[in-house]
């Protein structure tokens, strides 16, 4: 780009832009003056940094030059910072707020929230990002300064008959998972001593057994250091099926405007007491950040009432019918003319053709001719990060998944496909991990299990969401899950990685099989489908990250 400003001009643009001569560059400036700016720069012929200088830098409402003068909009009570939110509003009247709304976000942290309000949260799929503290890297068993287990002591459980049976369970609950954790550890280690894995080089990626790693300092150390986290990883992954969904958690999110607009709406309309008062802490400090794009939240009679009724109405609908027990992952719907849509979609960009056209035409193809074009487009993917294109978004799947609690959790994150759950519920049994039981702990582990079960049906009868925070995550949960094949793809690829959790890894690999026999020959180009089983598959991944974090050691 050639010189756009004079020296006077890139005086006054430098403070709120990282370059002035690129035609890709950053705004340092608040978020509302960013989406307003924005917006009128979508209405302009002219640049956005020549926007700013004419029409905003100069208005007397804004008060910009403010911030040159040296006050930085750190404070909610930064004279700067209330003009610019006021010169926000202004600008929405002739703009329209949900487009800029989409233009600013802010980070928030949410701590010591409940797991049912954590996957409440997380449900928020499109303008969010999350990420939850871990249940495999963070010991569970420390107790708060009160001397007491991190759960949630939800109000309405407590305010009732129920209240010591629901602390009763809680604690026998985190008082076994806390005795075992070190035990757990033990055992693992004993079982799958560091001499018997297999071992790979950081660097090289080969194969190395330990006494070849011993040989050299740094190798050895590696080892050793991603061994120890990842039978503490491996012993944390299998107790965790203690936990209660009452167990505490952190959640942090970035966010933009609009979604945290609706976000707040949907927290203010739910049944659950911890999700409204979440709803007023979350307002309060966004009104601190981003008060202008989380203005209009409040209640929504709709949602409330749509709740209600259709609740009701699936009580009576389904009163009288048994309750089938079913697979662990069906595939109840898919598109039988999958090959037809994808290769039309693969040919259409490169073509004039209608789809419709396209459509027949792929489906008189013969068998060579279908691979040939599904190969030159999906078959030269190195890896899964060679991300296979959006034709493969034209094919549909629907899974009723029936799992545990814990790989629900996992599952549920980061995805844009569309899920729904039934709520967190006892009534489909648990899972009981090996080790549990070659560890001795079975006998233990069902009497927690059949504890926590009487404890939630008898609070079920009264506090039906409430009796949610009992569920221990070992129980089965309900979900469905609506992909297309690109999504499909990523999901099977990214959560059988070796060093994933083994319950979500074995839902994943049955989804795959279901697709590999409706649509063999759309599957073969998943190509990095892990199918194998593992017992410390993290370890390799341990060792890698061990030899990043010494490059920084040096």
């Amino acid at each position: 780009m050639g010189k756009k400003f004079t020296p006077e001009e890139e005086k006054s643009l430098a403070p709120f832009f990282t370059n002035l001569d690129q035609a890709v560059f950053g705004l340092r400036l608040p978020q509302e003056v960013a989406g307003a700016l924005f917006s009128r720069y979508s209405r302009s012929t002219k640049s956005l940094r020549r926007t700013f200088l004419e029409e905003f830098l100069g208005d007397p409402e804004l008060a910009l030059r403010d911030l040159l003068a040296g006050e930085q909009p750190t404070s909610d009570q930064s004279a700067a910072l209330k003009k610019a939110r006021a010169f926000y509003d202004r600008v929405l009247v002739g703009y329209g707020d949900d487009s800029v709304a989409q233009l600013g976000g802010a980070h928030l942290a949410c701590e010591s929230i409940s797991n049912v309000a954590a996957n409440i949260l997380e449900d928020a799929r499109i303008g969010m990002a999350p990420l939850e503290k871990s249940t495999r890297y963070v010991r569970f068993d420390q107790k708060d300064e009160r001397g007491e287990y991190s759960f949630y002591r939800e109000p309405r459980i407590m305010g009732s008959p129920y209240r010591d049976r629901y602390l009763e369970v809680m604690n026998l609950l985190f008082e076994t998972y806390s005795r075992q954790l070190d035990a757990m550890i033990d055992f693992v280690r004993r079982t799958l001593p560091i001499e018997a894995v297999e071992l790979r080089d950081p660097q090289t990626g080969g194969a190395l057994s330990y006494a070849e790693a011993r040989k050299d300092e740094k190798l050895k150390r590696w080892a050793e250091s991603a061994y120890r986290a990842t039978v503490r990883a491996h012993a944390c992954d299998v107790l965790r099926g203690y936990l209660p969904a009452a167990t505490l958690t952190n959640v942090g999110f970035f966010g933009i405007g609009q979604a945290f607009e609706y976000l707040l709406t949907k927290l203010y309309s739910h049944e659950l007491a911890e999700m409204r008062e979440l709803a007023r802490a979350i307002h309060r400090e966004l009104e601190k950040l981003i008060p202008s794009f989380v203005k209009r939240a409040k209640p929504s009679e709709y949602l409330i009432e749509s709740a209600t009724a259709t609740r009701s109405l699936a009580a009576e609908v389904v009163r009288e019918i048994p309750i089938e027990t079913g697979a662990a992952v069906a595939l109840v719907d898919y598109d039988v003319d999958a090959e037809e849509r994808v290769i039309a979609a693969i040919l259409y960009p490169h073509v004039r053709h209608p789809l419709e056209q396209l459509r027949k035409l792929a489906a008189k193809l013969s068998v060579t001719e279908r691979q040939r074009v599904l190969g030159e487009y999906l078959g030269r993917r190195r890896h899964r990060r060679d991300r296979p294109g959006r034709a493969l978004e034209q094919v549909y799947y629907t899974f009723d998944i029936l799992g545990n609690l814990g790989l629900y959790r996992d599952l549920h994150r980061h995805r844009i496909l569309t899920q729904e759950r039934q709520g967190f519920t006892t009534a489909h049994g648990y899972d009981t991990p090996l080790e549990i039981q070659e560890a001795g702990f079975k006998s233990d582990f069902d009497r927690c299990m059949e504890k926590a079960a009487e404890v939630y049906e008898k609070i079920y009868r009264d506090l039906p969401y409430e009796a949610q925070y009992v569920v221990p995550f070992a129980y089965k949960i309900r979900w469905t899950m609506k992909m297309n094949l690109r999504e499909a793809v990523h999901i099977g690829e990214l959560r059988t990685m070796p060093q994933g959790h083994p319950d979500y890894r074995f839902i994943v690999q049955e989804m795959w099989r279901k697709i590999q026999e409706v649509h063999p020959g759309l599957a073969q180009y998943a190509k990095f489908i892990d199918w194998k089983t593992y017992r410390l598959g993290r370890l390799q991944s341990e060792m890698r990250s061990e030899y990043k974090k010494s490059a920084f050691q040096k």
